[in-house]
This record gives C-alpha cells, structure tokens and sequence, in this order.
C-alpha cells in the first residue's frame, strides 16, 4: 500500500477512515472536520471507552464492533483491545505526524484549557488535577510524552496493511482536507 503525502491524491473515495497520531496531536478535531466535509459518521471512542469515574465500560468491544461493520465512518486509531478490527475494516488511516514540540505543546494547552475550565469529558469525567503529572504515572502529559516514538513506530508498520496518508504540521493538514479528500468528495458528489 502507498504512504502518502498532504498532496498525494488518493487511490479510492475513503469511507472508513482511522486517524492516528499521539496525545494532542489533534486526532478528534480533525475526525470532526473529515466527517463534516466527508459526510460520514465520527463515532469518538473516549467516549464509548470511558464510564462514569473513568472506568472502562465492559460494552466497548461489541460497541466498536457494531460501528466498525456498517457503511462509513471516521474515529481514531487507538486502545489497543480494538485496533486490529479497526484495522480490518478500515480503507484509510491518516497519521498525524507532527513534530514532538507541537504535540506536547497542544497536549499540555489541551490539558490546562479542560482543568481549568472543569470541562466535563466523557460520562461526567474531567481531567484530572494538574498536580497529578507527579504522582500519576499515567497522566495524560505523562502518557504523551512516552507515548510518543510507541505511536510513530506502530503507524509506520501499517503502511502495507492500509492506505495511509502521512500529515506533519497543520498546514499539511489544511492541504490534505482542501486538496485529495476535497477532490474525492467532488468524485463522489458526481
């Protein structure tokens, strides 16, 4: 399968789409936008994973199953439980390659704009206290931080599985959403 670049033009209309990239670096916003201007479905899987006090709902599995077999649909390529079924299913991942800097940078604004604000998340959870980075091991600054060269190097094992489309820095993004997903959305259109 190719690995692409923001200019590339894709060899198919994508219809099921995985997202990929590290903490921060800005999967689910970009998941919003390919289903808006794409017109398929954004199922947010922090949101079928976590229940009420940041407990792993037992019906994540059979929920990701059931979005996984039907038409179209864009979410991120994340936990581990379900990626290979994602996988399977998918026709397109888009990795979110961006430099380390930029995702710590977005990965910690993130964080600091939802704690301060009580931004309730997922099932009336909320991030945790700030001060937890230094007890928590599994913080999210913590997670993206170690998390980081994990994730590069699971993606770039993909490329012969799956079509992806390799994005670094977000005027590669906007190239990619206004130039080969536009295009096919046009294609489609016809």
């Amino acid at each position: 399968m190719p690995l692409l670049g923001p200019a590339d033009p894709l060899p198919h209309v994508p219809r099921r789409i995985l997202v990929a990239g590290n903490a921060g670096s800005g999967k689910s916003t970009l998941c919003r936008r390919i289903a808006g201007q794409h017109g398929v479905r954004y199922v947010e899987l922090d949101g079928l994973y976590w229940g009420p006090q940041w407990t792993p709902r037992p019906e994540f599995a059979a929920d990701v199953a059931a979005f996984a077999d039907s038409g179209g649909w864009v979410t991120e390529f994340q936990y581990n439980e379900v990626r290979p079924q994602l996988l399977a299913r998918a026709d397109t991942l888009v990795w979110l390659d961006h430099p380390f800097p930029v995702v710590m940078g977005r990965l910690v604004g993130r964080t600091i704009r939802r704690r301060a604000g009580r931004v309730e998340l997922w099932n009336g959870n909320q991030e945790s206290s700030l001060w937890s980075v230094f007890t928590d091991p599994e913080h999210i600054l913590r997670w993206g931080w170690k998390t980081y060269g994990r994730n590069r190097a699971r993606v770039r094992g993909l490329v012969d599985q799956v079509v992806v489309v390799r994005l670094s820095g977000q005027g590669q993004v906007e190239r990619w959403l206004t130039g080969p997903l536009a295009a096919v959305g046009e294609e489609r259109a016809r």
